[in-house]
């Protein structure tokens, strides 16, 4: 077995995995670059799995890739929804993580500025978390570890001065404030997965590998899907199913003569957030020590809510995809932002909560928020070359994919050369709408300017689904609105603000399938909708799902 570390990424990222295996006839002949259906079967369709296929595709490999479930069900759509270098982890010194993301940061705000911006965190000094001097040191660590071009440098504020000091407690009197940024994390994956198809590769949706047989030459795996069985063969297999890619190779996968193909353990660590009715009225976000020495962050989200989270929690039960917060997770959550705000959060307050599972590797540590974030890929050629992907993190899922794309071209005899760097996500290149745009021009800034072209040039559109449409689609607007010159060529709105042109769209382009797919990742307008209101999408999807022969959610 041979092993390829690389750096590792961020991200929180889901798939799949089977139970009963299906039998695959021993005399299939083995699939080789000429037979095969594919170069590259990837299983999993979180942010690893979505980012790989996309970095292969645009290499020129076949690539088909398979989800059990929705694309980013589970982890991938669970997080903290931010793009960091992670502050925290310097104190556990993993210096090479947090270089790695910080260099990423701003590869990534460039690349999708309708789904990522910049945002300043605000740390309110609590000395009896940790001193002064050791805090400006760490920031100016952050500060310095990796080039910045958009992302303003840290500073010393006085809370009673600053506008983040309103909300707090009036013992605290001064603060420290950095940049990171912010992303929707969800829409992040799905924007993976588009740019992968418009690349060649086959995403397949609620389609389950429930076998993956491998030979000397390739792989012959059995998929589950909404039409039924079908068999893939493929010559490198990914495993990238985040909190089940252990229990991949040691259900699903079968190798050639019986050899183990699962050499490590997962630590599975369940991360919860809640969200509250806004808190704060400016655009800082806050970050808050606690006396068991973990953070949480207070978060800006969906302009009339916060975001608070997370807790680091090992997982009870052995279904990652059951994982649910606890009322010991929402009181802890509560207690700790109450440390600090004036006005004290409680768990009535609570509007919406999530709960994902990260896929950690089990280094031994006692404590859950010490192990590494970091990602290790594992390279296997004992037989037909097979990849699995540990760990991670989503602001270094590029670099991962990046990594994991090379990997893969060297199992196979054929390396090629990487692109993402500098590439555009889908919807990400604005420039046919406010022109081009310089290196050190700011995404949010270039973000607004395009929110004001769409608005100028659908002046019929209602202003406050212009910028929510921008937001989501960024110059895929066009895609959605197509010829409609009109509110009322938008179709009858299903559910405030949401009209069965983007429904359409959402079903045909995004892979949408059911209620929660639209309200709860492409959108997070299940905030805002009413049960009834809900009920109504829901209800237009199953119409929708019924009508549509051949549908990949029929």
């Amino acid at each position: 077995m041979k092993r390829f570390e690389s750096e590792k990424a961020n991200l929180r990222d889901l798939n799949h995995i089977a139970s009963e295996p299906i039998a695959v006839s021993a005399t299939a002949s083995p699939p080789n670059a000429s037979t095969a259906d594919c170069d590259v079967l990837i299983v999993g369709g979180g942010i690893n799995g979505c980012g790989i296929a996309r970095d292969l595709a645009g290499r020129g490999w076949r690539v088909v890739l398979c989800e059990k479930d929705d694309l980013a069900a589970h982890t991938s759509s669970s997080s903290t929804k931010l793009i960091h270098g992670g502050l925290r982890y310097l104190e556990y010194y993993e210096f090479s993580l947090v270089r790695k993301a910080l260099q990423e940061r701003e590869v990534l705000l460039k690349s999708a500025p309708h789904i990522m911006w910049p945002l300043r965190f605000v740390m309110p000094h609590d000395p009896s978390m940790r001193p002064a001097w050791m805090i400006r040191i760490g920031l100016f660590l952050y500060d310095h570890l990796a080039r910045r071009e958009v992302l303003p440098g840290s500073r010393t504020i006085d809370l009673r001065r600053h506008e983040a000091g309103a909300p707090l407690k009036p013992e605290f009197r001064r603060g420290f404030v950095y940049s990171d940024g912010w992303v929707d994390d969800a829409r992040l994956v799905v924007l993976n997965a588009v740019d992968a198809r418009a690349r060649g590769a086959e995403v397949l949706t609620r389609t389950r590998c429930v076998q993956a047989q491998r030979s000397a030459e390739g792989w012959t795996a059995v998929l589950e899907g909404p039409e039924g069985q079908r068999t893939v063969r493929a010559r490198a297999v990914v495993n990238a199913a985040g909190p089940w890619a252990e229990a991949f190779l040691r259900g699903v996968a079968k190798p050639v003569h019986g050899e183990a193909l699962a050499t490590r353990h997962l630590r599975l660590v369940k991360g919860s957030h809640i969200v509250v009715p806004r808190v704060f009225g400016h655009d800082h976000a806050y970050i808050f020590q606690n006396p068991d020495k973990r953070i949480i962050f207070a978060i800006p989200y969906q302009d009339d809510f916060t975001l608070i989270g997370t807790t680091d929690i090992e997982l009870q039960g052995d279904d990652p995809g059951a994982a649910r917060i606890g009322a010991d997770e929402i009181d802890y959550l509560c207690a700790q932002a109450s440390r600090y705000f004036a006005q004290p959060v409680k768990p009535s307050d609570v509007v919406w909560t999530y709960s994902g599972v990260r896929p950690l590797l089990d280094d031994a540590s006692g404590d859950p928020s010490a192990v590494t974030r970091d990602y290790l890929l594992e390279s296997n050629t004992a037989a037909a070359p097979l990849l699995s992907v540990w760990g991670g993190k989503i602001t270094t899922f590029r670099k991962l994919a990046e990594d994991a794309a090379d990997e893969v071209g060297r199992m196979l005899g054929d390396t090629r050369p990487a692109w993402t760097d500098g590439a555009f996500l889908a919807g990400g290149d604005l420039s046919g709408w406010i022109g081009a745009t310089t290196r050190s021009s700011r995404p949010d800034d270039d973000f607004e300017r395009f929110v004001a072209a769409v608005q100028a040039r659908h002046s019929w559109l209602e202003a406050a689904l212009a910028r929510r449409l921008a937001r989501a689609y960024g110059a895929r607007i066009s895609e959605v609105l197509g010829d409609a010159a009109s509110m009322a060529d938008l179709g009858p709105a299903v559910a405030p603000g949401l009209h069965e042109r983007e429904l359409d769209f959402l079903c045909s382009q995004e892979w949408a399938c059911s209620a929660d797919d639209v309200l709860w990742r492409r959108s997070k307008l299940g905030l805002r909708f009413t049960p009834q209101q809900r009920d109504q999408v829901n209800a237009w999807m199953l119409r929708h799902a019924r009508s549509k022969e051949g549908a990949p959610c029929s």
